[in-house]
């Protein structure tokens, strides 16, 4: 069947029927709706039904792939601007065309073909690899498809995996577009250039109080202050009511006795490890260790260097077999050799082994004093959260209640999205931003309500001034205006001088000539490909106006610091050998695609795509709702 296929398409019939259906191609929409289809049926194509299961379950695969490349699930509205809803129409209504053309030439897949397929999908494998059936039915499940739901599925698809292989499956790139593309790819340039910078041009005047004020007022919005806001900011939460208790010795040695048993330490170890770099070094450490000869005394004989780890807990080891070999050692001074990388030997010692155990008092006592505050903190932050919002009620400022609780009051000059809250202790990931937007929804010296930042963290604020934007005078901003001015005349002054070098090159002149009327040398570069060679001189823009001419091209362009590269192209290396295989397979699969593509899309709008646009609305209804 598929060698006939191939026949088929390489007959003059069978280009002028797929030309037909190329030509009928047109962009894929829904004007074509209808809505005398059954309330399960989304869309019919041909003489297909797509069913409103098929729908919601591309859809949310089709939610899911965009997820991937957006970094999370698109809500619904997202959903619609990106067009979800019409890609999956698309996808179902190609699948149910080509399904139907399979059908047409009477393409089918054995129950053997099709078992095979099952059992080499990766979805199915087991812990042990190969097919595993619970897997497979769970795979499904997850999914929402039945077994005989997957299985013609998938016969489907196989189906179609035929069609395009029969029709498409030899389909060649000229050797002309792939030397081009070899040529493309693999030809390098080497120029000679010299780099056209500040340095290269006599300074600028300096500017005139006129000059200035001028400037200024071009880019007035260039010198603005920002709208700036000044509130005093309390947080509540049990960290910050916690840095306001000071437990007794008697409360830390009764919470000590209480939760000893939890405060134990991990024995640590200090590691040494000597790298053995050879068959006399594992042989004498071998001996060595046999005559109970100690780790330091090889050491010396075999003089080598040993390195120390450090004193770690064993969960501290990333190495697995240095852990293991570390504390498997029965004391200080002891070794053992364990395999390294590269077939080298190592031996592994330990110089000091602090114990491990139940903490001291001593030991335990900030630690145990910083978590009995805590747990007062949560016991007590209810009560003093209601007597803080009962202050607030009766107008009472920050300053007075951060007084009485002993809390933390921060004064802050707040801009526009609030980076100044970063420095505030107390809160975590997304609580500037709440409290920053707040902040900026208020009014001046009216009461705020608190902001609820979590169920037991709570921030309020005073807001006492708002310094509105407004454009910055010359006297305040004078230095920045003429740097700034200085930079543009500077700039100018290199956009005049490279196009005033570049009609010197079209005239004849010689790069060396140009060169030195500068007080330069040019320099020969390296050979360079479209990308350039990684430095700021030769970025990929500089090396695209390199390639963009014939052998003896020449130009001027501006690379990553600014600076104009002047150029002209000394020597053209052809690419060598042929073209990359994988380049090349990318090329050609690249093709094939392109070519189903459109078959694709001309068989489908030949079947005709109809609408179910009351279903589908439906459907896309229920998805806001979940």
């Amino acid at each position: 069947m598929l060698d006939s296929l191939r026949s088929f398409s390489k007959t003059f019939i069978a280009k002028v029927f797929f030309a037909v259906l190329i030509v009928s191609f047109a962009a894929f929409g829904i004007s074509n709706v209808i809505t005398n289809l059954g309330s399960t049926t989304v869309a019919r194509v041909g003489d297909e039904d797509i069913s409103t299961r098929d729908f919601q379950r591309a859809y949310q695969q089709q939610l899911q792939m965009v997820a991937q490349q957006i970094g999370q699930v698109p809500t619904p509205d997202q959903a619609n601007q990106l067009g979800v809803p019409g890609m999956t129409l698309s996808r179902l209504s190609s699948d149910a065309a080509v399904n139907q053309l399979a059908n047409q030439f009477g393409l089918g897949v054995s129950e053997d073909k099709l078992a095979e397929l099952v059992r080499n999908d990766p979805s199915f494998g087991g812990t042990l690899g190969g097919f595993n059936r619970q897997m497979f039915v769970q795979v499904l499940a997850q999914n929402g498809f039945t077994e005989s739901e997957y299985l013609a599925m998938q016969s489907k698809v196989a189906r179609r995996q035929q069609l395009a292989t029969g029709l498409f499956g030899d389909t060649e790139v000229p050797d002309a577009a792939l030397s081009i593309i070899n040529h493309y790819m693999g030809d390098k340039r080497t120029v000679d250039y010299f780099v056209l910078n500040s340095t290269s041009l006599p300074p600028v005047a300096e500017p005139t109080e006129d000059d200035l004020t001028a400037y200024l007022k071009d880019h007035q919005s260039e010198f603005r202050t920002k709208e700036t806001r000044t509130v005093d900011l309390l947080v509540l939460s049990p960290e910050t009511l916690a840095a306001t208790k000071t437990p007794t010795d008697e409360e830390i040695a009764a919470e000590y006795e209480r939760t000893k048993d939890s405060l134990t330490k991990a024995e640590q170890r200090t590691i040494v490890q000597a790298v053995l770099p050879d068959d006399a070094a594992v042989k004498a450490f071998t001996d060595g260790k046999a005559a109970g000869k100690s780790f330091e005394d090889i050491l010396k004989e075999t003089q080598i260097t040993p390195t120390v780890i450090g004193t770690l807990s064993k969960p501290q080891v990333t190495d697995p077999a240095l852990a293991e070999a570390a504390f498997g050692l029965a004391k200080a001074g002891d070794f053992v050799l364990i395999p390294g990388i590269q077939g080298q030997q190592r031996a592994i010692s330990v110089s000091d082994i602090v114990a491990g155990g139940t903490l001291s008092l001593a030991e335990a006592k900030d630690q145990v004093a910083k978590n009995l505050a805590l747990s007062q903190a949560k016991a007590e932050y209810g009560d003093v959260l209601d007597q803080v919002e009962e202050l607030r009620a009766t107008l009472q400022p920050l300053t007075q209640i951060a007084e009485r609780f002993k809390l933390p009051l921060v004064h802050l000059d707040l801009t526009p999205g609030a980076p100044q809250l970063s420095t505030v202790s107390g809160l975590l990931e997304g609580d500037a931003a709440k409290i920053g937007q707040t902040i900026f929804a208020a009014e001046a010296n009216k009461l705020t309500p608190s902001i609820s930042l979590a169920a037991n963290r709570n921030a309020w604020f005073d807001l006492s001034k708002i310094e509105p934007a407004r454009d910055q005078t010359l006297a305040e901003v004078h230095d920045a205006v003429a740097e700034a001015w200085t930079n543009e005349k500077t700039e100018q002054a290199l956009a005049d001088e490279s196009v005033k070098i570049l009609a010197q090159l079209d005239a004849g002149t010689s790069i060396a000539d140009i060169a030195a009327s500068l007080n330069q040398f040019p320099e020969v570069s390296a050979p360079l490909d479209r990308q350039g060679d990684g430095t700021p001189v030769f970025n990929a823009q500089v090396a695209n106006a390199i390639f963009d001419g014939g052998p003896d091209h020449h130009g001027t362009v501006k690379n990553a610091d600014g600076d104009y590269v002047v150029f002209k192209v000394s020597e053209v290396t052809p690419a060598s050998g042929d073209l990359d295989p994988r380049i090349k397979t990318a090329v050609e699969d690249a093709a094939r695609n392109a070519l189903y593509g459109e078959f694709v899309s001309g068989v489908r709008d030949q079947a005709g795509v109809h609408i179910n646009q009351a279903a589908l609305n439906q459907l896309l209804s229920t998805s806001v709702t979940q």
